[in-house]
């Protein structure tokens, strides 16, 4: 099972693809999209949408997993990465993937073990997870850790299907 995960932003989204055999998990690819903050709103979430989907289209991941966006003390920011979040799950979902949403606490959880983790721990838990990944911006540390945690569900999710 492939596994595309995101950690969407408006300037930079975060994404990582993971192959999960059993236990195991394979390291495949990651990256950042870069996006011009100077373009207009809508331009910037058209950019998101469609390099999701190509990663997608290459990738043909089975499931993907996106981050949820925390509200904290400025609405307006948030309201915005919520917008990312959207236009990301959109073009995974027009890509056929099944897509799982993820709370920051539940995915740091997944990986390190303790909801509190904090950015330097889960890049070290996903190095280790994920050797071959090799040195990588926490964008895309995110975003592969976000993965991790949806294989560790979607094998529950199948689990509860069968």
């Amino acid at each position: 099972m492939r596994i595309l995960g995101i950690d969407p932003g408006l300037r930079h989204t975060g994404w990582g693809v993971i192959e999960q055999a059993g236990s195991r998990l394979t390291h495949i690819a990651h990256g950042v999209i870069r996006i011009d903050p100077g373009l207009a709103l809508a331009a910037r979430l058209g950019g998101i949408h469609a390099a999701i989907s190509e990663l997608a289209a290459a990738y043909r991941p089975g499931y993907g997993g996106v981050e949820e966006t925390i509200v904290n003390a400025n609405p307006r920011s948030a309201l915005k990465l919520g917008q990312a979040r959207g236009a990301a799950m959109a073009a995974l979902h027009g890509q056929g993937l099944e897509v799982l949403e993820f709370s920051p606490r539940t995915i740091k959880l997944a990986v390190v073990g303790t909801g509190g983790a904090d950015k330097t721990q889960v890049a070290f838990m996903v190095a280790r997870l994920l050797p071959k990944a090799g040195k990588m911006a926490s964008d895309a540390s995110d975003a592969l850790a976000c993965a991790i945690c949806t294989a560790h569900h979607a094998v529950s999710l199948k689990r509860g299907a069968a």
